[in-house]
Formats: structure tokens, C-alpha cells, sequence
């Protein structure tokens, strides 16, 4: 049973807690930057029935805990189904939480304390919606930190291993530690057991071509015929290209190939001081089209089908608007969009994190002319906090388990810079002042550009469950695109709903047979299939009609008027 000393500090902590909330809020409340507010009062700084009904609840659940624990006289007490304290959570699926009647009351009271700080967030009035979701993150970030998971006394896991290797377990958490300090990145997987070029990005190809900025990779044919229009490929420069091309089984990459098309790929420069003055401009100019034109030199064809994901996907966008605004659509025959975003209205987690000081920082980081990627990948890491740095402090700091080898966390962590100009607009005029939604408000090449414009076939790709492109973010492209398009909900996120290959047997899709005006209305007439929506694409892709011609001569790799430079992956996804 918990002591009277521990229950009156669970109560200071509350208190301190609440406190600070209180005082936060009333900081947005009188703001320059936010709407003039009436003077201060606890009434005026939260919604005042749902404060009272959120302080009701919570001192109506706080009695019921210590109501059960006491009544268990010194035996474990669980919580009532479906209720706060009794919850499933990961972080506690270990029985001793349950069994033990001290780790049990420590699991329900952080459970139920740190719900009530969530919901009091939520309570705070006056403020913008903005500033709301910011506080809320904040919130969040503090709970999930305080979580007694993550500290060695507090846990009975990390107790029991210490107590069974006498304090191994702490040495070589340790050593894990002072490993990530000194590359500056918290370690998710096994980096060792991943070899680019030999089991990571290994489909056969070769780079036929490069430029300061990028490296175009053709990858070696599998079938004796391929489908005339090639298929080009614009990963996200935010990371490397092989995201696509994991071990054989998991590859798009070598997935399209087996289909009969002839793939290309762009492996993107990884930044560096030679490339701080790159803006949106260039990807798009000395990046997209300029691939798109060197693969339809190749080839000799007038078209190509292209797929962008994430941000190349927004890249892609544009660079289709512009065609269009130039008269030179034709050049793309079909545009796929991975989890891509063009209206920034609704953009989940990381938009709301975009604001002047945040800017500031971005400014300070990218002193050398460009942002170090660990940067980005720490922003991407603290967006899922729970589950991309709290785990594995819990299992690899004080557990001390040595690191599983996973390829998707060892490419997760195989950072890129960005080059400072171009990060910096896209923070501001996408994320934050969203102008590619608005018609003229970007100008590439001094050509103002409109979505409206672009009426290439169009196949867009949204994850139900992802944070960093939410769905309802992705659906805006059908609002702004009037050519034939089909929209795909993928089950999962924004990685493992992408990367889903048809032999995994893995999650599901859903597709709508006739058009929706919104998500909601696409998510109520949608059929649902089983497994990868891979199939499906390959479908539509088929569906133009492309003639087959044979694999030989340009279509393979360094046999055409390109000879290779090297073999694939190349240079490039290697460079640090």
C-alpha cells in the first residue's frame, strides 16, 4: 500500500502541475500575437463547464483509486474496465504492474493524473487553436516523460534485471548511452547488420546520370518486354531514396521492375555547405524536369509515368502546374503521390509546431548553410515521443538489450541535410502560410503556378494512420486537381502504409467506385480490401494502355546514349 508521504506527493505534483498549466495559460492569453483578451480570471483562461466537469471527474476517479486500493488491504486492486486507471498500455503490458499492489497503484494513479492534465490542456479557452494544440503537445511530451516506465527505481522490470545480472543490465545501458551522445542520435536498431548496396537498396541498376543535386539510377530489366512509358521515381530528400528498395521482399522498387516497367530512380545529394543558397526552384527546375527530360531523351518516348512521395510529392505537384501553366503537360503521362500534401490547411502534428520562434531556431541550427538531418530526425522522433524514444530508453538504457536489427528504423536513422534557403521557405510558405494552395501565390522561374491547372491522370495514396501527412491533408489534392484521379486509403502510416508489398499479407486499402466530395463521404461508400494496395496500382497503371516493347538496347542500363557511371545505388546514398 502506498504510504501517507507518497499520496501527499502524488498530490504536490498535481498541484505544481495544474499550476503551470494555469500560469501557461494565462501567458497565451495576454500574448501580442494572439487577440486582444478581457482581464484575467480562471474563468475567462478555461471553458468554465467543461473545467468543472474535467475537475469533477478527476476528483470522483482519485477517490474511487484510493477507495479500491484500501479495501484491497495490500493486495493488487484493478481498475474497472473501460475506465481511465484500467486501460491497456504498452508501456505497462509487463503482469508485474499488475500483480504487484505498489507498481499497480503507481500504474493507475500515473494513468489517471496524467489523463486529467491532458483533458485540463484541452479546457483552456481564450487562446487560438494553435497555441491550444501546442500546449497540449507540450502536455503530452511531459506525461509521456514522467511515465514511471522510464525510470529505474519505479519500474519492476528494470529492478528485476538489475537485481538478476547485478547491474549488468546498467553498464551496458550505459555504454549505449554515451554511444548515441557521441554521434548526437538516439540508436533505434542494429546499424551493423545493414550494408547499402548489398542487403539495402541492392535491386541491380546502375547511375546513368548526374548532377550536383542528384544521381538518376536505372534499374536492370527482369522481364523480356516492358511497357513502352517508363515509371521515374522522386523519393523525399528529407531521406535516402531506399525506402523503396528495402530487402528484395519489402522493395517497390524491385516490385515495379518484376511488372515490366523500366524503373528509374533519383538519389538525392545529401546537403552541404555548396548547396545553401538551393531553393524550391531548383528541385524542381535542375531536379524533376530535368529528369523527366533526360529519361524521355533516353528512351525516345514523350512521356513518363512519375510517382513523389511526401515532399516530393508537393515537389511533383508544382512541377506539374508549372508544365501546365508552360503548355507542357504531355510530358507526364500519370503522376502517383505517396502521402503528399499540396493544402496545408490540415496539417497534422508537424504544422502546428511552425511558428516564429521555432523559425528562429531553424535559422540557428542552419548557421553552416544547411540543417543537420539529425535535427530533423530528433523533430520526427519527438512527434511520436512514446514510441520513438521512451521505448527504447526503457529497452536499451535500462534494460540494456542490445539493438534488434530492423532495415526500416536503420534507414530511419540514416539522415540528410536540407539546405537552409530551401527548408526555411518551406516551412514558411507551405506549412505556415500555405501558399501552393493558393492560385499565384508560389512563382517557380518567375511563372506563378495553380493546382487547378494540372489534369494529369493522377493516383493518390493517403495513410489512415499517418501523423506526419494525415489523411484529410492528403484528400485535398481531389479539391484542388481537376484531371481523372483515384484516391487510395492505405491502412497504417506513413511508412508502413507505402511500404507494404503484396507478399506480406499485411493490413488493407479501401478504394471508392464512384467520386466523394470529402473524406468522410469517401471513408462511408469506400470497399475495404485485404492486403496491399500495390496490385491495384499496377492496375491503374496498366489501364493507359502502354504498348510493350522489348527489353533491350536504352532500356537497360548503360546501353543508350547514357553510359553508366556506376552501379546502383551509387554515391550519393552514401555520402554523409
Amino acid at each position: 500500500m502506498p504510504t501517507l508521504e507518497q499520496m501527499q506527493q502524488w498530490t504536490n505534483t498535481l498541484g505544481r502541475a495544474q499550476q503551470l498549466v494555469l500560469e501557461h495559460a494565462a501567458n497565451l492569453a495576454t500574448r501580442t500575437d494572439t487577440p486582444p483578451a478581457p482581464a484575467i480570471t480562471p474563468e475567462l483562461l478555461f471553458e468554465p463547464e467543461t473545467f468543472a466537469r474535467v475537475q469533477a471527474d478527476f476528483a470522483k476517479d482519485s477517490l474511487a483509486l484510493w477507495e479500491r486500493f484500501a479495501e484491497a488491504a495490500g493486495q493488487p486492486a484493478p481498475a474497472p474496465e473501460g475506465s481511465v486507471a484500467g486501460r491497456k498500455d504498452r508501456r505497462f503490458a509487463d503482469p508485474q504492474w499488475q500483480s504487484h499492489p505498489f507498481f499497480d497503484m503507481m500504474r493507475q494513479s500515473y494513468l489517471l493524473v496524467s489523463d486529467y492534465l491532458l483533458r485540463l490542456t484541452d479546457t483552456v479557452d481564450g487562446v487560438d487553436p494553435k497555441h491550444k494544440q501546442q500546449l497540449r503537445f507540450a502536455m503530452q511530451g511531459v506525461v509521456d516523460a514522467l511515465s514511471p516506465s522510464n525510470f529505474p527505481i519505479t519500474n519492476p522490470q528494470v529492478i528485476q534485471k538489475t537485481i538478476e545480472t547485478n547491474g549488468e543490465n546498467l553498464v551496458s545501458g550505459l555504454r549505449h548511452m554515451l554511444a548515441d551522445m557521441d554521434k548526437g542520435q538516439l540508436t533505434h536498431t542494429d546499424g551493423s547488420a545493414f550494408t547499402v548496396g548489398v542487403n539495402l537498396a541492392a535491386t541491380p541498376g546502375k547511375v546513368v546520370y548526374e548532377t550536383p543535386l542528384y544521381q538518376l539510377i536505372q534499374y536492370e530489366p527482369t522481364t523480356k518486354k516492358v511497357l513502352e512509358t517508363p515509371l521515374i521515381i522522386f523519393p523525399p530528400w528529407i531521406n535516402r531514396f531506399y525506402i523503396l528498395d528495402l530487402a528484395p521482399h519489402k522493395s517497390f522498387v524491385k516490385w515495379a521492375v518484376d511488372q515490366g516497367l523500366t524503373v528509374f530512380m533519383v538519389s538525392w545529394k545529401s546537403a552541404d555547405a555548396s548547396m545553401k543558397d538551393l531553393v524550391w526552384d531548383d528541385y524542381i527546375l535542375r531536379g524533376l524536369i530535368d529528369a523527366i527530360d533526360r529519361v524521355r531523351e533516353l528512351l525516345d518516348v514523350e512521356s513518363v509515368h512519375s510517382i513523389g512521395y511526401c515532399v516530393a510529392g508537393t515537389t511533383l505537384a508544382a512541377t506539374l502546374a508549372l508544365l501546365a501553366a508552360r503548355g507542357e503537360a504531355d510530358k507526364v503521362r500519370s503522376a502517383t503521390f505517396f502521402t503528399a500534401q499540396v493544402d496545408f490547411r490540415e496539417a497534422g502534428d508537424l504544422g502546428m509546431l511552425i511558428d516564429d520562434e521555432v523559425l528562429k531556431l531553424v535559422d540557428q541550427l542552419s548557421a553552416p548553410g544547411y540543417l543537420d538531418g539529425r535535427y530533423m530526425a530528433a523533430t520526427f522522433n519527438m512527434l511520436r515521443g512514446r514510441d520513438l524514444i521512451w521505448n527504447y530508453v526503457v529497452d536499451n538504457y535500462l534494460l540494456g538489450k542490445d539493438y534488434a536489427p530492423f532495415d526500416l528504423l536503420y534507414w530511419n536513422g540514416d539522415t540528410t541535410n536540407l539546405p537552409a534557403r530551401w527548408h526555411r521557405a518551406y516551412l514558411t510558405d507551405l506549412y505556415r502560410d500555405n501558399l501552393l494552395a493558393t492560385p499565384g501565390g508560389v512563382q517557380i522561374d518567375g511563372t506563378p503556378i495553380e493546382l487547378h491547372r494540372v489534369k494529369t491522370p493522377s493516383y493518390v495514396q493517403a495513410g489512415r494512420e499517418d501523423h506526419i501527412a494525415p489523411p484529410k491533408s492528403v484528400w485535398k489534392i481531389t479539391e484542388h486537381f481537376t484531371g481523372p484521379l483515384r484516391f487510395v486509403l492505405a491502412g497504417s502510416g506513413h511508412i508502413a502504409g507505402v511500404i507494404n508489398p503484396p507478399g506480406s499479407g499485411k493490413y488493407q486499402y479501401w478504394t471508392a467506385d464512384k467520386a466523394a466530395v470529402s473524406l468522410e463521404e469517401f471513408t462511408r461508400i469506400a470497399r475495404e480490401t485485404p492486403g496491399s494496395w500495390w496490385p491495384d496500382w499496377i492496375d491503374w497503371i496498366q489501364d493507359f494502355t502502354d504498348p510493350k516493347v522489348p527489353a533491350k538496347h536504352a532500356r537497360r542500363p548503360g546501353k543508350g546514349s547514357m553510359p553508366a557511371i556506376e552501379d546502383a545505388p551509387g554515391r550519393y546514398v552514401k555520402s554523409r
